[in-house]
């Protein structure tokens, strides 16, 4: 009997990134004698097992076989005469395809430290390569979100260079895209890889990737179809980079995605054009019609009923947060306004709805003006010598290089 750290485990060591859950591979055994042991059986497709003091996950060694539609349409065969690499062949990208032996099945001490990498994990860590393990790879339609999923997982967005899809597991996800198989796969389970995903550092590359491979329409075609507005998917995008680096909550990450359904309201949400639109000019109807889509988008992608009514929250009172900074100016609308803020969140009762709310849209417009300022910065910096009268001499050049800046600022104010 041989006892493996496979998977995510190994992989994280060799990047040098924290990690806390081990999963094991065990062969050699059979499900007997890892009962005999004290193991408890939880697997009911596979046999997997919880060991008895740290409930980690022990798996017997095992290989799959395509037998139906979707992910979840195999055969497993466990036997003890499975081999470990045959057991990582079966396993997605190369890079969770590693295995290292530890002493026992009671002491997961490192046995001699050697990786087991069969298929050229530890190379594609060094390039930063997502590569499919095999052809079996486009077997199962879920893995088109898992390998967006890792891409977000590991992506930087200051870094030079980040991890890539190898072209030919991009070849394999095509023909994902150009089957039926992502139509199996179930608004519960790609809700549960999209909320994993979402929670990343960098969520909105997740996004971003299942656009590239061309995967997004087919799992998420309302929102593929409203990203396709460059501004609303600029906002959304720097807002979900703003959320990680800030910690915010799923609910507060799903309703920046929800901003995708907001074309009939969203420059009402930009902070430079707020003095223009006071509470009591609010057309309520707009962002009503923004809840009920949004909502409608999330009931068909099974998204929890808590995230999608906070929101639907958000898209009701954003309006109002919007117009705050300005209240007192218009004392009885303003006091009106107030009192629906507190009526929508229920804040009387519990303010801490409307303290989240207020936080995201703090966020939103904390994007809308990095967005803006980097426009004002490239216009600023396209100004150059050749754009002043070169018959200019000393100061007079320093003058008329500023007001040609400030001239192309002023032109897309």
């Amino acid at each position: 009997m041989q006892v493996y750290i496979v998977g995510g485990a190994v992989r994280d060591e060799l990047l040098n990134r924290p990690y806390t859950d081990k999963d094991f591979v065990v062969v050699g055994a059979t499900p007997e004698q890892m009962i005999e042991a004290g193991f408890i059986q939880v697997g009911a497709d596979f046999p997997v097992f919880l060991h008895p003091k740290t409930k980690e996950e022990y798996a017997l060694a095992r290989t799959e076989r395509k037998s139906g539609k979707g992910y979840k349409g195999f055969e497993v065969y466990a036997s003890p005469e499975v081999t470990i690499e045959e057991d990582l062949l079966r396993r997605d990208l190369t890079i969770n395809a590693m295995a290292i032996e530890v002493k026992s099945l009671m002491d997961d001490t490192i046995l001699t430290g050697e990786v087991i990498d069969p298929y050229g994990g530890r190379d594609d860590i060094k390039t930063k390569t997502l590569r499919h393990v095999s052809e079996a790879f486009s077997e199962d339609p879920l893995r088109v979100l898992r390998i967006a999923r890792f891409y977000g997982r590991f992506y930087d967005p200051k870094a030079d260079h980040n991890f890539s899809i190898a072209p030919d597991t991009l070849a394999l996800i095509a023909t994902i895209n150009d089957s039926d198989e992502l139509a199996c796969l179930t608004a519960e389970r790609v809700w549960q890889e999209t909320s994993r995903a979402l929670m990343q550092d960098c969520p909105y590359a997740y996004l971003d990737c299942l656009q590239y491979m061309g995967a997004l329409p087919h799992i998420f075609p309302s929102i593929a179809n409203a990203l396709g507005d460059d501004k609303i998917k600029a906002l959304v995008f720097q807002a979900l980079q703003l959320a990680g680096q800030l910690n915010l909550s799923l609910q507060q990450r799903w309703a920046i995605i929800m901003l995708s359904f907001a074309q009939e309201v969203i420059d009402v949400l930009n902070p430079r054009h707020h003095s223009n639109h006071h509470p009591h000019q609010i057309d309520e109807a707009l962002f009503s019609a923004w809840a009920s889509k949004l909502k409608q988008v999330s009931h068909n992608l099974k998204v929890p009923k808590k995230t999608t009514q906070f929101a639907a929250s958000y898209a009701n009172c954003s309006g109002y947060l919007a117009a705050y900074p300005y209240l007192g100016q218009h004392s009885d609308s303003d006091a009106n306004s107030l009192s629906k803020l507190i009526v929508l969140t229920k804040a009387d009762k519990d303010p801490s709805e409307l303290h989240e709310l207020i936080q995201l849209h703090k966020v939103i417009e904390m994007a809308w003006q990095q967005l803006e300022m980097t426009d004002f910065i490239k216009a600023y910096t396209q100004i150059s010598m050749s754009d002043i009268d070169p018959d200019l001499q000393g100061s007079a050049i320093g003058t008329a290089l500023s007001a040609a800046r400030i001239n192309a600022i002023a032109q897309i104010l």
